[in-house]
């Protein structure tokens, strides 16, 4: 049995942020129903890269999910929603705030039809508040909370990160929040309306930032390769490349000046005695470092480090990350098959249960491939399913 086998629930979102909370909840185990607008579905299926036509890009975030095609701007599709929703437990969306109410399929409106619904908004801005009807994009919000001016190098172009950070993490507070309020109603009975914005999600992770700013007004500056608070706590250049060195405390230190530097005498030199020296130091800590360092390669310091513990790691590439022994060990790498792609690879599950494993139970579905079961479920009949094609209710 999987943790969230009874909870059903219903998704009205597209792209990224929405889908990866539903793909994650499909996970453990929820029933997905993935609702699609009849024409082209899901955004996210027009992105490529495709395999036989089909985007791979939607089959990595939609696996567990099953697809049926409703117009929800024409009335009798919108009764098939409202059937479904009356039996649902979840609700997630990510239109731009007032587009459900023009649809009918509101918080209000289906609170009234099922009392008990966890409905959960995902936007740019949230609900309410002075930019709230705006359109707004993993980019922008990567701009507006200053990760943007903290990423790169001092004086150089702004960086965005290499990955939808804001987008993701918009779906994962968005999990985490829904099961909140699944704890609650469990509790209550009652369901509530849940206002993501991924503009805001993002702002609780600048701890170190934060603790600056509040207490002394010192605005963060882009730190490129090396950490805000700790030294040498960065990348590092050896012979044949860099790698990632996290020398997080004291301790730490001295084992690697002592054990993989063998330089004891190190730790004795009045720049870098303690973590904060170190830190206002790091210019010429990195200097000497890297010339004590020049002259063996990554993978030989990797396994100097590893035999004193010391924290260190590689540089990889994507590549060489999805082919990394640990993570195959570990099932980060997982394979699924799908009826138009074949044999597909898609990134497993972060989150060990020693009692109820997620698993990939179906892959990402074709465009209004359950459309049929999920309505024949609600006891529509054949001609009636015919009948809501021809009306350009349903796909």
């Amino acid at each position: 049995m999987l943790p969230l086998e009874r909870l059903k629930v219903l998704d009205v979102s597209q792209i990224m942020a929405g889908p990866y909370c539903t793909m994650v909840l499909g996970d453990m185990g929820a029933e997905v129903i993935k609702v699609e607008k009849i024409n082209g579905g899901d955004d996210s299926r027009q992105m490529g890269p495709y395999v036989n036509d089909e985007s791979t890009c939607f089959s990595q975030i939609n696996r567990n999910k099953k697809s049926i095609s409703l117009n929800l701007k024409e009335e009798r599709a919108r009764e098939i929603f409202y059937r479904l929703a009356r039996e649902a437990d979840v609700i997630v969306e990510n239109y731009r705030p007032g587009v459900t109410t023009s649809l009918k399929i509101d918080f209000d409106t289906i609170k009234a039809i099922n009392p008990g619904i966890i409905y959960c908004s995902i936007s740019g801005y949230g609900q309410t508040g002075p930019y709230s009807h705006r359109g707004g994009f993993d980019l922008v919000a990567q701009g507006m909370t200053g990760l943007m001016s903290m990423t790169g190098e001092k004086g150089r172009r702004p960086l965005k990160t290499g990955v939808a950070v804001y987008d993701i993490g918009g779906g994962i507070t968005a999990v985490y929040s829904i099961l909140a309020a699944y704890i609650h109603r469990m509790a209550t009975g009652e369901g509530q309306h849940i206002d993501i914005a991924i503009t805001e999600c993002g702002l609780p992770w600048f701890t170190w930032e934060a603790a600056a700013y509040f207490s002394e007004g010192k605005v963060p500056e882009p730190t490129g390769w090396r950490h805000r608070v700790s030294a040498p706590y960065q990348a590092v250049k050896a012979r044949d490349g860099y790698l990632m060195l996290g020398c997080a405390n004291q301790r730490t230190w001295e084992r690697f000046c002592a054990d993989v530097l063998e330089r004891p005498a190190l730790m004795e030199d009045p720049r870098f005695i303690t973590n904060s020296d170190r830190g206002q130091n790091v210019e010429e800590l990195e200097a000497l470092l890297e010339t004590m360092m020049a002259d063996r390669d990554v993978d030989d310091w990797l396994a100097s480090c590893d035999r004193a513990g010391v924290p260190a790691g590689p540089i990889n590439d994507f590549a060489q990350a999805m082919s990394d022994e640990h993570y195959l060990a570990r099932g980060m790498v997982q394979e699924m098959e799908h009826p138009v792609i074949g044999k597909m690879k898609t990134v497993g599950f972060p989150s060990k249960f020693s009692a109820t494993p997620s698993q990939i139970r179906s892959p990402a579905p074709l465009f209004g491939q359950h459309t049929d079961d999920v309505l024949g479920g609600l006891g529509l009949t054949s001609d009636e399913l015919a009948t809501l094609r021809d009306e350009g209710c349903i796909k």
